[in-house]
């Protein structure tokens, strides 16, 4: 802040003067934010940035000083800037995605959509604009089309992984397993402990009614990051579906060892043990569950299901 009240604490000067002082505030301003925001310090990388373009509309400045609102979690604050620079510099594709990137966050999905067809329209081979626009057109229920979009992004870079699982995602959403099975055994080609390709597998093994396969794939995403959550949830209650209660006992605790403070766990071992006919233990895990989360007991019924 003493950089500010230097430059901002004295008189104006006049004419010429006051133009080059300008200039010079503008320069020092911009470039100490960047440096700030290159050390991480946000918040000073933020008001020195703001401070340069109330001086001047620069649409280099406008490009950190949204980077610096969106690793700050300041959403709302990036969508203004980027709308602005998106007017000061229509035909920016990085810019253009980048404000498609914070319409996902806050949900907009139309205007997301916008601007990933203006990026488009710039550069018909940007593999990353259909991939966005494919999101977009999920996020507006339009799946046979973002299906479309995330092909299109395929067809442009087959090595897109992320655009694999997330077609692999709409895929499974229609309930088209097979197809959904292909584009996930593509990522595990590539990478075999890609975590949210092998816990989408598990979850359509599991379904399809593969235990052995979906034991296996959770079996590996466990290995691969312990602390995984939705791998021991979805074992565990595939293990409840098929009666075999001791065994899915066995996996909620061997998680909970690892995160005692999960209150999901606690349910799904407390449910675990009802259908084992331990009451007592299952009551005990509700009430645990319910300390950690009150909002959990919102999800028990008579039967304890879900």
């Amino acid at each position: 802040m003493g950089l500010l009240s230097a430059l901002f604490g004295g008189g104006k000067p006049e004419g010429n003067q006051r133009e080059e002082q300008e200039r010079k505030n503008f320069d020092i301003l911009k470039y100490d934010g960047i440096r700030a925001r290159n050390m991480n310090q946000l918040e000073y990388a933020a008001k020195c940035l703001e401070q340069a373009s109330a001086l001047r509309d620069d649409a280099e400045t406008l490009r950190f000083l949204a980077d610096v609102y969106v690793k700050m979690n300041r959403i709302a604050g990036a969508r203004v800037v980027l709308d602005k620079l998106k007017a000061l510099d229509a035909g920016n594709v990085r810019v253009l995605l980048t404000l498609a990137r914070v319409c996902h966050m806050q949900e907009d999905y139309g205007g997301m959509h916008a601007a990933c067809l203006l990026a488009i329209g710039q550069d018909a081979e940007n593999a990353e604009a259909y991939y966005l626009a494919a999101k977009a057109e999920h996020g507006l229920h339009n799946d046979l089309q973002a299906i479309v979009m995330s092909t299109k992004a395929l067809a442009l870079d087959e090595s897109f992984l992320p655009a694999y699982q997330f077609r692999a995602e709409v895929l499974w959403g229609m309930r088209q397993a097979k197809e959904a099975l292909e584009d996930i055994d593509k990522i595990l080609a590539s990478d075999p402990e890609e975590e949210d390709a092998l816990l989408l597998k598990g979850t359509i093994e599991a379904a399809l009614g593969n235990a052995t396969g979906a034991c296996a794939c959770l079996d590996k995403v466990t290995e691969v990051n312990p602390f995984n959550e939705k791998a021991y949830l979805l074992k565990g209650g595939m293990l409840c579906e098929e009666g075999a209660f001791g065994k899915a006992l066995e996996v909620y605790t061997e998680a909970l060892e690892l995160m005692p403070g999960n209150a999901a766990l606690y349910q799904g071992r407390g449910r675990a043990r009802l259908l084992a006919g331990d009451k007592d233990g299952s009551v005990e895990d509700m009430k645990k569950a319910i300390e950690l989360d009150p909002e959990s007991g919102r999800s028990f019924n008579g039967e304890f299901k879900n």
